[in-house]
Parts: C-alpha cells; structure tokens; sequence
C-alpha cells in the first residue's frame, strides 16, 4: 500500500488533497494566531503535530514527518512573525519599492520564518530518530507512550534553549501564553519560560495520543501500539491533570501579596517621542527629538519624578564628551537635578570615533557626568550588524548597512543615583537569560527601551509580551519605554499597570518598587531542561538494558 504522505506531484496536490498536511498547517496556524490574542489555541495546536511524529514513529517515512513538521513550522513562525513585513516600505533608506520589497517581504520574513521552522524540523527528527534508535537496540520494543510524550518535551525545551543561545530568537511556545496566562506564567519564577513550553508540548502530546487511542479502538484495533494502562481516558485526564494542575499551582504564585515597601518607592517618568524613524534621522529630526525629549524631562521634573527614562536611540546622534557638554539635555540635568536615562550611540570608547559604534543607554547626572552605561548585548542581525562580517565583506566590499555595532555583555547594570536597573534594548527582550545575569547581579527595576517604528501594533503587543514574562520570572517591576509604543507599567506578577497608546507622544509619571530578592530562576537557571533531558537518558537507557535481562530470563 502507499502511504498518504508520499510527495505528492503538485503543491496544490499536497494543501489540498492531503488531509493530514492541511491538519499541520492548521495547527501552526492557530498556535500563530495564539500569541497576545488567544493564548488558548496553544493548548491543541501541536496535537496534529504529535499525530504526524506518531506516523513516523510507526514506520512511515521521515521525510514525510520533516515535511509535515515544515508545514507546521511555516505556518506557526510565519503568521507569529508576519510582522516583519511592517517595516516595508523602506524608501527613506535609499532604496526602491521593489528592492524594499525583496529584501523585506521576501527575504526578511522567510529567512525568520525558517529559520525558527528548524526548531520543529529539529524536534522531528530527533524524536524519531532516538526512537528507532531504542527499538533496535531493544529487540523490536519502542517506548511508552508516556516516556515518548517525556522524551519529546525534553527535545523541544533542549532545542529552543539551543536557539536562545544563537542570534536570531522570538517565537518560543512560552509566549503564546503572554500577557493572557498570567495563571502559568507563574511558574517562569522557578525556571523560566521552560515550565510553560514543557507543560504546552506535553499537553498537546497526551491530548494527541489520547484522540489516536480512542480511533484505534474504534477502527477495531484495540490494542494498536500502546501499552497496558494507556488508555484513552488515561491520557485525557493526565493531560486535564497537568493542564489544572501546574495552572493551579500558578495562581498560588499570582496570588501572593507583592508587599512592597514604601521606603523602596520611586518615581519614573517615562517619554515616548513618537518621532518616526525615517524623519528622526534626518538633522530636522535630531532637533526635534532634542526638544521633544526636552519639554518631556522638564515637564516631569516639575511633576515629582526621581528619574526620567527614553527610548532606544531618543537623540540618533553620536555621543561624545564635547556633545555633553554642549546638550540641552545634560545642561536641564545639571540645573533640575533629576537622572536622565538617555538612549544614544556611543563609542566603544566614548572620545575614540575610530571604535565601533554601540547602542547604548546612559545615565546623565547632576555633576554633567556618565554616571551608568548600558550597551546592548543581543545586537539584531543586518540592522546592527552584518553577520559573518569577516567573510562577508571581502565578497561584497562594503556592507549596505553600515559598519557594524560592538555588543555589550550579559553581566551589566545599568547604575542611577536612585539604585541599579537591569536594562535591556528593544530585540533583547526575547532573551530570558539576560534579564537573569541583570538581576542576578544586582538590578532592582527592569528598565526596557525601544524603538519600534515601524513596526505594526502586532510587534508591539509582542514585544509588550516577551517584556511581561521576564517580569515574571525576575520578580521585579519594570518600566518599558518606547519610541512609538506600547511603553508600559508592570508589576512583578505580569499586571499592566499603564499602557500606551501607540503612535502618539506621551509622558507619564509611575510609582514602581525597587526589590533585591532573587527567584528560583534567578537563583539557578533553566534547571528544568537540563532535568528533563536526565530523565529522559534514563527511560532509554532502562529500555537499552530492557533487553539482556529479558533474553536471561528467558
């Protein structure tokens, strides 16, 4: 017989005689749509995904599963990530439409979207590769169902914590859930976005197994592949158990009083600009936001504000000590005596205009000096750097897109006259481990600023949702400010307390907390992945070692 997963001649063959293609690529599609609209999609998204992995378990071919995994992959990262083509068009660069088309609708949203499709096609090829592996060297025996389910949670935490490590980071499972789910985004305070992930693949693996029982059974094949105990109300309830349970064990967290005390207030002031990029980089646009940001500071100096905070690159202007001097900005700081936290580029070195560029937040005080300085570690690739520089630019001469910027490193605070804040910019908050080395190492306020023109509001609701889980999971109140929005107020348990409208210019004053205890997370990392993989190693190697007992025995 031929399997219904043989390549089929056609593309429109494949979408739309294959029932099982379209199943994947409707799953991918409502886990895409799930992220700040409908957190819970999440919980059945990937259960045609677990079917398509249970075929190749079962012997169909593994590129039938690779595909199927693309197809889901594609459709999840590409509808989450659609938001790249709201940077198009980028005329103002020098570009034409077309070639703003091509190097973003085209190549940007593809290269993404791929490039996080590996994650699923990784996935895919590791749980059945691992499981044949195991049945060959078990005499024929395959894993439980239950150890499967286990095997494949560990593979996909492993996998995205591989990618976490790597350049380019966004859409990890976890964010579906974010800012909907403040119930299991709890559970980030004990080991990060880890606990969400896992718990979102293992749902979805027993509910998909339960569904595929309860077919076998009704087709008359009645014990099919699964183990004694496995039963289709089985998995059902353990996945309703996990799914209530860990949720459970959230709202506990949610609900503890944050008490704060009023001695560790402070007041921030915050200003979005709203200056469009393509008008900011002009010398009109410098002067603007100069005064823009001026009238900002001033007006929230007057209001009480112990520290007043901008933007990602608020002044787009090299910084250097004869620029401070000068700045309207450091002379208002030096006479009102209020911080400002002000987002610019600056040198590595900040009077060598022959070192690399950074971006960079920096402190200005009342005596007109740099008090703190925090420069962006996870710089975005082609916007802030060009990628395999050293082998690129011999090819190509000279990069399209500037030299490139210097990173800074994970273990850096940004020091205030009112106490350190662990700062990040704009792409960097997709990136729990650095938010983790900030608090660890003494931040007391997370302090997010970013650009984000010009992006759509679906980025900004994204990036205002990756913010809220390093909320969560660092235990502290955070301060994000934009550009163009969404700037925001949040507690530590993900609870906005004042969002922007986007595209408008806005100040606003806050009373946030400063605090210096340390989550589980803080405290030891992503121990759950690591955990999850050991036991993991042990359910093969039990059914490894399954065998010579077995053969003694008998």
């Amino acid at each position: 017989m031929q399997s219904g997963w043989q390549t089929p001649k056609t593309i429109y063959g494949l979408l739309l005689k294959n029932k099982q293609a379209m199943g994947l690529i409707s799953g991918g599609l409502l886990m895409g749509i799930a992220p700040v609209n409908a957190w819970w999609l999440a919980w059945i998204a990937m259960i045609p995904l677990w079917w398509a992995a249970r075929r190749s378990l079962e012997g169909q071919p593994l590129r039938s599963a690779i595909v199927g995994a693309s197809l889901w992959g594609l459709a999840y990262h590409g509808l989450a990530l659609s938001w790249v083509t709201g940077t198009h068009p980028i005329t103002w660069l020098g570009v034409t439409w077309l070639q703003s088309f091509l190097a973003i609708v085209v190549f940007a949203w593809f290269f993404v979207s791929v490039w996080a499709t590996a994650i699923v096609i990784s996935w895919m090829a590791l749980i059945t590769g691992l499981n044949r592996l195991a049945k060959r060297t078990a005499a024929g025996k395959s894993l439980s169902v239950f150890s499967q389910i286990l095997v494949g949670t560990a593979l996909w935490c492993a996998i995205e914590w591989v990618w976490s490590q790597g350049p380019l980071y966004w859409s990890s499972l976890s964010y579906t859930q974010s800012p909907g789910n403040l119930w299991i985004l709890q559970l980030g305070q004990l080991s990060g976005p880890t606990v969400t992930t896992a718990t979102i693949v293992a749902v979805n693996g027993l509910l998909a197994e339960a569904w595929l029982h309860r077919a076998k059974i009704r087709a008359g094949n009645r014990l099919g592949r699964f183990s004694f105990g496995e039963t289709a109300p089985t998995l059902f309830y353990s996945a309703i158990a996990l799914f209530i349970g860990l949720h459970v064990i959230g709202l506990g967290l949610y609900l503890q009083p944050l008490a704060d005390k009023p001695s560790a207030a402070i007041k921030v002031g915050l200003v979005q600009g709203n200056i469009p990029t393509n008008r900011k980089l002009t010398s009109a646009g410098i002067q603007e936001a100069r005064q823009v940001y001026l009238e900002g500071y001033e007006s929230l100096v007057k209001a009480g504000a112990d520290i007043v905070v901008t933007p990602e690159g608020a002044i787009p202007q090299r910084w250097n000590s004869f620029l401070q001097s000068q700045d309207l900005l450091q002379r208002a700081v030096v006479r009102d005596g209020v911080p400002l936290v002000l987002g610019t580029f600056v040198y590595e070195d900040i009077d060598d205009n022959t070192a690399p560029l950074t971006q960079s937040l920096l402190t200005l005080t009342a005596d007109g000096k740099v008090s703190g300085r925090y420069k962006k570690a996870k710089l975005a690739p082609l916007g802030e750097y060009l990628p395999l520089e050293s082998f690129l630019l011999p090819i190509i001469g000279r990069s399209p897109f500037g030299r490139s910027m210097a990173p800074g490193t994970f273990k850096q605070r940004l020091d205030t006259p009112i106490g350190p804040f662990a700062a990040a910019i704009c792409y960097e908050s997709a990136f729990p481990e650095l938010f983790r080395q900030h608090v660890r190492i003494g931040g007391q306020v997370i302090l997010t600023a970013s650009n984000n023109d010009p992006y759509p509001y679906k980025q900004m609701a994204q990036h205002h949702a990756q913010d809220v889980m390093r909320v969560i999971e660092t235990n502290r109140w955070a301060v994000r400010v934009t550009n163009t929005g969404i700037s925001g107020i949040v507690d530590p348990r993900g609870r906005s307390h004042w969002l922007s409208a986007p595209n408008t210019r806005v100040t606003h004053l806050a009373k946030l907390y400063q605090r210096q205890t340390q989550t589980l997370y803080v405290r030891w990392g992503d121990w759950l992945m690591p955990l999850l993989l050991g036991l993991s190693a042990v359910v093969l190697g039990c059914l490894h070692w399954a065998k010579p007992i077995q053969a003694t025995e008998k």
